[in-house]
């Protein structure tokens, strides 16, 4: 991130697809890539290239325009490096280098990259793998020219492919006609058997195609975040899905009208060859693997998760030194937690105070979809709710406050209790250390049988109906009765 004096490096990048083209800029150089420009057109540069072995002369007009509009924003927000990624219809086009050539010459100096199939499917990999470190299953990443095919082993590569079953392919190919499209998608998929590898494990799906279907079943069910990235869903309902939208009973935005049954067709068809058994829709993909590129190896090693919620820390805290005691401080509630569960819970300490600096009477409301709503790529769905549900359960809010009717739709009843537990350690927390690591470390709890110990040392541990009340309340959600000790912890 950056101030006034010191401004956050930029850097840029052009996706040029089959369908579409797209430039984003991205500001620093963390783990979770920050977007804070992005802009998309519709060129249909592979339109008739099945019948021509050329990009579609319209497209191609147009894209000389929008790539130097795109080169003029990147030069304008000071984006370096800055690259231009071009894919299967420019690499497949028999005047692909002629276009190559021209767009050069408009992007001032800019050499343009074609990526060749294995390279597209492995930056398609590397930035799913940015929100998602430890996916395994298969990855599938459609255009509107190829479909790239990864088998993902617990965040490593085992096999990738690419096929000509982009959604504008796969309908030239077809001549519209859906149970043709059916039947050569079967073929082309039935080539590759190590994709029954993935059975049993899951699917992700990266392309815009891919995340129109998402949206259209999100609207089918009334689901309550509209955010596309980690939407997950068992099998029988991605099949349930493709159905919808074949027989029309479901359509997508009318810019994806005519992709979205090919997109469905071959979803129905790679369900069938793999047997996964989820469908996890990711939004990153190869403009953020191409970022990942840009970051150091230290970086992109780090957990995305904690990673988000450390910056969020740095930003919007008062203390950056106090999550750690808070991690400390909680831990003796959560003996039995699962790695994923301390994973969450060292999260929302680090994200506990984001609220400091908000009007008093909707620091807890702000902090729910502050969380909910982060850009932060290695969050699931359930995580968000986790975790927005804890960090504004620390601001005490009424018990039947609507904001967090969201938070309960995505969580089980055990996670209910469980960040009902940790916002409610954190409230107590806070209220004892105003805020500040120093106060916090002189107290501790201790659980024994049958109650919950609050200890408190000297030097401004905390007294008063406050305290007492919180602890009460504590002690409840866990089961256990409140006790008090004075002792003296430090010297």
């Amino acid at each position: 991130m950056a101030d006034g004096r010191n401004p956050a490096p930029r850097c840029a990048v052009v996706d040029l697809g089959s369908n579409s083209v797209r430039l984003v800029v991205f500001e620093g150089r963390g783990r979770n890539p920050v977007a804070i420009f992005n802009e998309k057109a519709v060129l249909r540069l592979g339109r008739g290239m099945q019948s021509t072995g050329r990009l579609n002369e319209q497209g191609v007009e147009q894209a000389l325009r929008v790539m130097a509009r795109y080169a003029a924003v990147a030069r304008a927000m000071g984006a370096d490096p800055f690259a231009v990624l071009a894919t299967a219809a420019v690499r497949d086009a028999t005047n692909g280098v002629e276009f190559v050539a021209a767009m050069e010459a408009v992007l001032g100096g800019v050499k343009v990259q074609v990526l060749s199939g294995p390279e597209e499917a492995r930056l398609s990999a590397d930035g799913m793998l940015c929100g998602i470190p430890g996916a395994d299953g298969l990855l599938a990443d459609i255009g509107g020219g190829s479909l790239e095919l990864v088998r993902l082993d617990g965040g490593g590569v085992r096999h990738a492919a690419t096929l000509r079953l982009g959604v504008i392919r796969l309908s030239e190919r077809s001549g519209g006609d859906m149970q043709r499209a059916r039947s050569i998608a079967e073929d082309d998929l039935a080539e590759l058997p190590w994709l029954q590898e993935a059975a049993g494990r899951d699917l992700f799906l990266v392309g815009g195609a891919w995340r129109a279907l998402a949206r259209v079943h999100m609207q089918h069910v009334g689901y309550p975040l509209g955010i596309v990235h980690h939407y997950t869903i068992d099998a029988e309902a991605a099949r349930g899905l493709a159905s919808l939208v074949l027989d029309g009973t479901r359509k997508g935005p009318r810019r994806r009208a005519e992709d979205l049954p090919y997109a469905a067709t071959v979803l129905r068809r790679l369900l069938r060859q793999s047997d996964a058994r989820r469908v996890v829709f990711s939004a990153n993909g190869i403009r953020e693997g191409w970022f990942m590129q840009q970051v150091s190896a230290e970086v992109r090693r780090e957990d995305p998760l904690l990673a988000a919620a450390q910056e969020m820390a740095r930003h919007l805290g008062r203390d950056p030194g106090l999550p750690p005691v808070l991690i400390d401080w909680v831990a003796p509630l959560f003996a039995t937690e699962t790695a994923s569960a301390m994973r969450l819970r060292h999260a929302a300490c680090w994200m506990s105070d984001i609220g400091s600096h908000d009007h008093p009477e909707y620091r807890a409301e702000q902090a729910f979809w502050r969380v909910l709503r982060q850009p932060g790529v290695g969050l699931s769905h359930p995580s968000r709710a986790f975790l927005a549900m804890a960090v504004a359960l620390r601001y005490e809010p009424e018990a039947d406050a609507g904001f967090l009717a969201t938070a309960r739709t995505l969580l089980d009843p055990a996670a209910i209790a469980s960040a009902t537990i940790l916002g409610t350690a954190l409230r107590l927390a806070y209220i004892l250390s105003a805020g500040t690591p120093t106060l916090l470390a002189n107290t501790a709890l201790r659980r024994e049988p049958g109650r919950l110990v609050l200890r408190l040392g000297g030097g401004g541990g905390a007294a008063g109906d406050g305290m007492a009340r919180r602890l009460e309340r504590l002690a409840t959600a866990v089961g256990l009765v409140p006790a008090i000790e004075t002792q003296e912890l430090t010297t």
